[in-house]
């Protein structure tokens, strides 16, 4: 599905400090490796939680990526972490009443995040993930900057 969201796109390429605040928002703020894994390879971390997507594997644009953290998918696992989500009518003009009229279930995200927190995560993601191929040795140590313990998993 294509969307134009109208929240506009990435003209230059995202900083370093960009991307190291995306990744915290990612680890830490809006825990989406709990669903996604932490390298977004969709191996989750808690058996607890939904099955998330492979983000490695996405073919979204930038804006599609932007309207889905922002928007979430009801009806799937993927949390709304705008907090304004189906108040108005910003996420496909559905409010959270449609959403009960259509048997579709919003979960709540971990946190929410404000629009420089949403423009920092897809920072991270475009540069550290969606597209990056699966992960090794050598794409852990460069998704992390250093060769932590996370990376022992992958032969040397």
């Amino acid at each position: 599905m294509v969307v134009s969201t109208g929240f506009g796109a990435q003209s230059e390429a995202p900083s370093e400090r960009n991307i190291s605040a995306g990744m915290r928002v990612y680890h830490q703020k809006a825990d989406c490796q709990a669903c996604h894994g932490w390298a977004g390879d969709g191996r989750r971390m808690n058996n607890q939680m939904p099955d998330g997507a492979n983000l490695r594997l996405s073919e979204l644009n930038r804006d599609q990526v932007i309207f889905v953290i922002k928007c979430g998918l009801p009806g799937r696992s993927m949390p709304a972490f705008d907090r304004r989500a189906y108040e108005d009518d910003r996420c496909l003009g559905r409010t959270r009443a449609d959403l009960r009229r259509m048997n579709l279930e919003l979960f709540d995200p971990a946190a929410t995040l404000q629009q420089r927190e949403v423009e920092r995560l897809t920072d991270f993601l475009f540069t550290k993930v969606i597209g990056q191929g699966p992960m090794d040795r050598a794409a852990c140590i460069e998704f992390w900057g250093s060769d932590v313990d996370a990376c022992g998993e992958f032969a040397r």
